[in-house]
């Protein structure tokens, strides 16, 4: 039984019977005849999609079947198919490789309204049935085959009851009428009378008119021409039986043919014939209609125009098979007696391109179960095709029967025709012979041994180029001649130092330092050409010896145009090369002057022992508002500490900068003066007392100079930044008679979350003094004007209550033992 099938009539079941005209004796015998081991998972998952959406549960579905006929045997494999399926299923749910069967899972939970469950079972049953060839172009909504009612008038048109015809006389005579037929075929010529002319064609009753009013002294065919047309048209009723998807009688246009009227009533069924459909006229038949000739062929002779009261009639099929594999149009089709196999290859458009046609596999009908049958390509024209066979066309086999396969260092590697007594030799020169760089001492051959499984067969490939060995190829052989260069690490060369382009560069043979410079752009502005170091790799280092050498390193003096020399050095694969700058070669530094100075801006520093009291003397001087005792000097992390500020080491501090300028911000959202400088917290600044240096310059404070460094100086300052955990963070104005603690309250007091011991000053100048601790009393630093307070948060660990209590009773104990030694003192 195929597996179209059982998925057709078992789920013809699960459709409460409504989609085909299967008999439930036809349902009964094959469902009974099912094997669950013939169907693939993506079957039986259609199969529940189908169940899931007429709203059957799992066993639900398996019972249907039970009772259809199916075997109990079978209903376990189902049963066992089913549970394999969601176990996968609900197993790969949160995985992508498995995002198809995920969706096919939420389509088996999808319940439509049930109102729809007839409809969307009867649509998604359709689908899964192997398609009729020609049934469909009765379906199409784009092709309605409705008459065209403009057409000029047929000579053969038969006129009847309630047809207008169109008499138009011209010349000696000008006259128009428009004449309805009547029931009895008469048309009244007005001033002539009547005339019959029902059951003629327009031809003949434009020859009876003629006559008529030639008799009646119109001088027709003497200067008088007329001309007979159809106005419009009458409607007639076709009777439409059989297999047909809508069986009835139509009423049609006048014009319609027999394609208008099997669109009309849906085309034929499943059942229904495409290739022997009757046209019944006055009891008997007068055309037999193949709908194969106008799919294949474009011919429509058979599809003439219907008359009144005509039947059409679509009997059932005969025979019918089905084509699937590797045609071109998989579908089944209807045959006619006589017709063979080679006739139904043409229906389907022929072979594909990847088609096995030697012999196609057919799928029989046997007395009381199926057999298969192979036809052979000589016999498609004399196979006759048989009720319920099953053609299935296999691709070929994706194997080379003469492939050999060379690859490698050849100009032409790939895939070569293995011709009778195909040597290695000969499959070098097909692929072009060797390239420069192939490797000569050893090649391989890797082949195909009889169960399939390889082995590898070593040459000298020398041997076979001097035609001193040879080798015969066999079918899947495959050649490999390595490249010296896929044999060895890159070969590269380094210069690091005063050159335009530092770094690695591909080794040449006989490259010197000249070269390497060269192609690193040149030197750079202050590179010295003498004593140019060329560090090399040491291969036979002792491994027992401490001072063992790691590399050695040579000595270089050039040419600074890097002319040719004779005494020019040779390098060597990994060559580090390094070039210095001249002695003394220095860059201009610069340093910046900001504020409170007469001449603000930027500096260059004139000697190596240039001083901050030398600056502010070359700035003119400070200004009578500077506040020198704030005045500050910043300086990149990497000229203090020689580390570049911009990685890990700052990264938490960088983050804690950007909190606290967004909480000044929020602070001070109506001043204007709050400035990212101003904000930011002082990692790069170095804590100095300008007033200190000025009054006493060389000092140990008067720092020397290093380049970027900037330093500003402020007004006199008059307020003090409290921020952090109190109730309002604000700026508040400047009294010495003001302790910590007041500056704090001014801001609204601590907050709930406040870390009163952890509270610290930053000054203007960049140094931080934090809070001490003595016993239980907090000492808090003196605060400056232009000094910002921060008042950290609590940590929010849970050992914090615990910690504390030890703390108090540990000062508790401490002052105890404080008073005990006072008193023995005294006693």
């Amino acid at each position: 039984m195929n597996k179209f099938r059982f998925l057709i009539l078992l789920i013809a079941v699960l459709s409460f019977g409504a989609v085909t005209n299967i008999t439930a004796q036809t349902n009964l015998q094959n469902i009974s005849s099912i094997n669950v081991d013939d169907l693939s998972d993506q079957q039986v998952i259609q199969l529940l999609q189908q169940a899931q959406k007429a709203g059957l549960t799992d066993t639900e579905l398996l019972q249907q079947a039970q009772s259809r006929g199916m075997s109990a045997t079978q209903v376990q494999k189902l049963e066992l198919r089913i549970k394999k399926l969601r176990t996968k299923s609900n197993a790969s749910s949160n995985t992508q490789s498995d995002s198809t069967l995920n969706q096919q899972g939420r389509q088996l939970n999808y319940k439509p309204d049930t109102t729809d469950t007839v409809n969307v079972n009867k649509d998604l049953f359709e689908s899964l049935k192997p398609k009729i060839f020609g049934a469909d172009i009765f379906k199409n909504k784009n092709s309605s085959f409705e008459p065209n009612l403009k057409l000029a008038t047929p000579l053969n048109y038969i006129v009847g009851p309630n047809d207008q015809l169109n008499i138009s006389v011209y010349g000696s005579s000008l006259v128009n009428w428009k004449l309805d037929v009547s029931p009895e075929g008469n048309i009244n010529i007005p001033g002539v009378g009547i005339l019959n002319v029902g059951s003629k064609t327009i031809e003949q009753a434009t020859a009876l008119i003629k006559s008529k009013l030639a008799a009646n002294n119109y001088a027709v065919g003497r200067g008088t021409s007329v001309q007979v047309t159809l106005g419009n048209i009458r409607s007639i009723q076709v009777i439409i039986i059989g297999q047909v998807a809508k069986p009835g009688t139509y009423t049609l246009p006048s014009l319609a043919t027999v394609f208008n009227a099997l669109y009309t009533a849906g085309g034929p069924n499943e059942n229904g014939s495409l290739r022997q459909i009757e046209i019944i006229r006055n009891n008997r038949i007068i055309r037999h209609l193949d709908v194969y000739d106008f799919l294949l062929k474009g011919d429509q002779k058979n599809n003439i125009t219907l008359q009144d009261q005509d039947i059409v009639r679509v009997p059932t099929y005969r025979t019918r098979v089905q084509l699937v594999g590797e045609i071109k149009i998989p579908a089944l089709f209807e045959v006619l007696p006589g017709e063979s196999l080679d006739n139904i290859i043409t229906y389907a458009g022929g072979f594909t391109d990847s088609a096995y046609t030697a012999r196609i596999k057919v799928s029989q009908v046997s007395d009381q179960q199926r057999k298969i049958t192979d036809v052979l390509e000589a016999d498609y024209k004399n196979y006759i095709p048989l009720r319920g066979d099953k053609y299935t066309i296999e691709p070929i086999i994706y194997r080379f029967e003469n492939r050999v396969v060379i690859k490698g260092a050849v100009f032409r590697p790939g895939d070569f025709e293995l011709q009778n007594g195909l040597t290695l030799l000969q499959l070098i020169e097909k692929a072009a012979g060797l390239k420069e760089d192939a490797f000569t001492e050893r090649g391989t051959i890797t082949r195909l041994k009889p169960d399939n499984s390889t082995e590898i067969i070593g040459f000298n490939v020398k041997d076979v180029i001097n035609k001193t060995l040879n080798i015969p190829l066999q079918r899947e052989d495959i050649v490999n001649i390595s490249s010296i260069f896929d044999l060895r690490d890159k070969y590269t060369v380094t210069i690091n130092g005063n050159v335009r382009k530092p770094g690695k560069f591909a080794f040449s043979e006989n490259m010197k330092v000249e070269d390497l410079i060269l192609k690193a752009g040149g030197f750079a502005e202050g590179a010295s050409t003498n004593r140019i170091e060329v560090a090399r790799r040491i291969m036979d280092a002792d491994p027992s010896s401490k001072n063992s050498s790691v590399s050695q390193v040579f000595s270089v003096n050039i040419d600074g145009n890097l002319k040719p020399a004779d005494a020019n050095f040779v390098l060597t694969p990994f060559d580090i090369v390094s070039v210095y700058s001249l002695p003394g070669y220095e860059k201009q530094k610069t340093v910046k002057v900001e504020g409170e100075v007469l001449y603000p801006g930027s500096y260059t520093i004139k000697s190596k022992n240039e001083k901050i009291s030398d600056l502010i003397a070359r700035a003119g001087g400070l200004t009578a508002s500077a506040d020198a005792a704030g005045g500050s000097l910043k300086r990149d992390n990497f000229a203090i500490l020689g580390i570049d500020k911009n990685k890990t080491d700052t990264a938490s501090i960088n983050a804690e900068r950007s909190a606290r300028i967004s909480r000044l911000k929020r602070s001070y959202k109506d001043s204007t003066n709050i400035t990212t400088d101003t904000t930011q917290l002082r990692n790069n600044y170095v804590g100095i007392e300008l007033d200190k240096i000025l009054k006493s310059p060389g000092s140990k404070t008067d720092l020397l100079l290093e380049n970027g460094d900037v330093i500003r100086v402020p007004k006199q300052q008059q307020v003090v930044r409290v921020n952090g955990q109190v109730l309002y963070p604000s700026a508040v104005v400047f009294d010495r008679s003001k302790s910590f603690n007041d500056f704090v309250s001014n801001a609204g007091g601590y907050g709930p979350d406040a870390l009163r011991r952890g509270a610290y000053v930053v000054y203007p100048n960049g140094t931080v003094k934090g809070t001490r601790k003595f016993l239980f009393f907090n000492n808090h630093p003196s605060v400056k004007p232009g000094s910002e307070i921060y008042v950290p948060k609590k940590s929010e660990s849970k050992g914090n209550t615990a910690q504390t209590i030890l703390g108090f009773t540990t000062g508790l104990a401490s002052l105890g033992a404080i008073i005990l030694g006072i008193l023995s003192l005294n006693k």
